[in-house]
């Protein structure tokens, strides 16, 4: 299935900025096919739904450790390696919100 996300926050800035949509490719097989340095939302017990890059996915167990690009992002530096059955979805494309959307914002 498809699913598509509108960003707040600036975990992955300045490459996904607030407002910008992602699509996402949900259910049991995107879990399946997620790489290290692909884009993924999950959601994370402490902190909500988040958009994160795969940094390390655990050989024998598959967690995954997640890392933001924001200076201040928080990650599996902070709240560890999550597990794969908390991801939502794996981001096939990115939707940059219009140029002049954001100069009026």
């Amino acid at each position: 299935m498809l699913k598509i996300v509108r960003l707040r926050g600036e975990s992955l800035s300045p490459e996904f900025q607030p407002g910008d949509y992602v699509l996402l490719w949900t259910g049991k097989r995107s879990r399946r096919a997620i790489r290290e340095g692909d884009v993924i939302v999950f959601r994370q017990a402490a902190y909500g739904t988040m958009i994160k890059r795969v940094q390390q996915i655990e050989p024998e167990s598959g967690w995954l450790h997640v890392r933001g690009t924001h200076p201040h992002s928080v990650d599996s530096n902070r709240f560890g390696p999550i597990h794969p059955e908390e991801v939502i979805g794996k981001v096939i494309a990115h939707l940059r919100r219009p140029r002049e959307e954001i100069n009026q914002s």
